[in-house]
């Protein structure tokens, strides 16, 4: 399989902050990858790094699809296939669920949106009976799907989700899980940071675990949850 993302040797200050210490990960194509790790870790930090969001990385290379990325401007990182699904949801409050979605695709210059909309419709039929409906109105996990559907609009090679789940009740956790894996199936790459890390391994293919900034461990996602050290520390056995 061929590599969608690779990071190497990342590295990020965040003043005189070492915030990420020499990161290096990959995510090939069909993979769902996880980074696992306590609050404070660096997982949102890596994310962030990689779209640019957080501007110029201190060293490092980040390579999309073959190609060097880090120093591109987020919109030009967006507009070659990397999405992000960012903590939070970040939706538009004041636009109606179809506007959000179309904000998405805002930079497309294909005429396969139209197609693209109806497939997130058939992901998230909840969206489409509230296409009119103003954002800042649904529930916390229909703005969590809109924020997926969203991302899904810019045709992406890749998604990187932070904390889809947070906030959510059970059910709608489980459901987001299932869409998540649904992506993946129809062949999106994802890497997916997620507090819920038994749910994360539990749909993963392989995980990375990062501690203060570091990668400690990686494997695949069957190993990571039979690693008793990874048990104690991250899924709530002792």
């Amino acid at each position: 399989m061929s590599k969608v993302l690779e990071v190497k040797e990342l590295n990020f200050h965040y003043g005189e902050i070492h915030a990420l210490q020499g990161i290096s990960l990959d995510v090939s194509e069909g993979e769902i990858v996880t980074l696992v790790g306590g609050n404070g870790a660096g997982k949102t930090t890596t994310l962030r790094s990689i779209s640019g969001l957080l501007g110029k990385i201190t060293s490092g290379e980040v390579y999309f699809m073959g190609q060097r990325i880090d120093g591109l401007k987020p919109h030009k990182i967006a507009s070659i296939g990397l999405a992000q699904c960012l903590e939070g949801r970040h939706i538009f409050g004041n636009l109606t669920v179809s506007e959000n979605l179309m904000m998405g695709s805002y930079k497309r210059k294909d005429k396969g949106v139209s197609d693209d909309l109806d497939y997130v419709y058939g992901l998230f039929p909840r969206l489409k009976e509230r296409e009119k409906q103003s954002a800042k109105t649904l529930s916390g996990g229909e703005q969590q799907m809109l924020a997926v559907g969203r991302a899904l609009m810019q045709k992406p090679k890749i998604i990187m989700m932070d904390e889809p789940s947070l906030g959510l009740a059970p059910l709608i956790i489980k459901e987001i899980f299932e869409i998540i894996k649904a992506i993946n199936k129809d062949g999106i790459s994802v890497l997916l940071v997620e507090q819920n890390s038994k749910a994360a391994l539990q749909i993963a293919h392989r995980g990375y675990v990062i501690e203060t900034g570091k990668i400690v461990t990686s494997g695949s996602a069957k190993d990571l949850m039979n690693d008793e050290t990874i048990q104690a520390s991250y899924l709530g056995k002792k």
